[in-house]
């Protein structure tokens, strides 16, 4: 009798075991135009108007019902966001969108574990296949990072200066593209390439960001980027802990 009854505890405990859950990403990459969003598995991503009154309640509100909308489930969040970011904090509040964002707490608000990079960042990770990779933004700013062994480091280039009165992104971004006209700037990319191939000499350079489609060539060591690229490296936060959790 007690062989049987301890078969049949056995038994009634294992049935109570409860399934693994599969983990499921959803990558949200932060534009101050649009919000792109895309869950791990997705083929086709979301685009939801973002704009300079988006707060993160707004953001997390809309990006949830979207998401569910679609169907689709997760139980963990990578962002992109277009600010410095430290330690899963986001660290000023970004001009291209409303206020709320400089230390808000993400995990909290989403109710699951949550990585936060520099968007740039983000886009520079999943663009990487291997070696020692630069990545430079070129849109509305200059965004820039590294990437060596997977490991991912934003780089606030755009803020240093390039001669006494201007920085890299005065003159790289989309109101040197204005200033200058089509030809000097693109003659201003080729020399922020040159300069940082003698300084860092990376194996090789990957230029994205919405201004990357004017350049009908490219300088030397370039290839041309994808914003699509921002997802995987949303996945890969995840897989290779280059970023922190919040």
């Amino acid at each position: 009798m007690d062989s049987v009854s301890n078969t049949t505890r056995r038994a009634s405990s294992a049935r109570t075991i409860p399934p693994v859950t599969p983990l499921n990403t959803l990558v949200i990459d932060v534009g101050g135009t649009n919000l792109k969003v895309l869950a791990q598995g997705a083929t086709d991503r979301i685009k939801i108007k973002s704009g300079k009154h988006l707060t993160p309640q707004d953001m997390i509100s809309k990006v949830t019902a979207a998401a569910k909308d679609e169907g689709w489930q997760w139980n963990r969040v990578s962002i992109g966001f277009p600010a410095p970011v430290v330690g899963g904090r986001i660290l000023t509040d970004p001009s291209n969108l409303g206020e709320g964002w400089r230390g808000v707490d993400l995990p909290e608000a989403f109710g699951c574990p949550v990585r936060i990079i520099n968007d740039a960042a983000m886009q520079a990770l999943g663009s990487w296949h291997g070696g020692r990779m630069m990545f430079l933004g070129l849109g509305t700013g200059l965004g820039a990072a590294y990437v060596e062994a997977g490991r991912v480091e934003p780089v606030e280039l755009g803020h240093m200066p390039w001669d006494d009165t201007h920085t890299y992104e005065d003159l790289a971004g989309k109101k040197g593209l204005k200033k200058l006209g089509f030809d000097a700037w693109k003659a201003h990319i080729w020399a922020v390439i040159e300069r940082l191939t003698e300084s860092i000499d990376p194996d090789y350079f990957v230029l994205g960001g919405g201004n990357v489609k004017k350049l009908d060539e490219l300088p030397p060591r370039c290839e041309r980027g994808d914003n699509r690229n921002a997802f995987a490296g949303g996945f890969r936060l995840w897989d290779d802990g280059t970023a922190e959790e919040g």
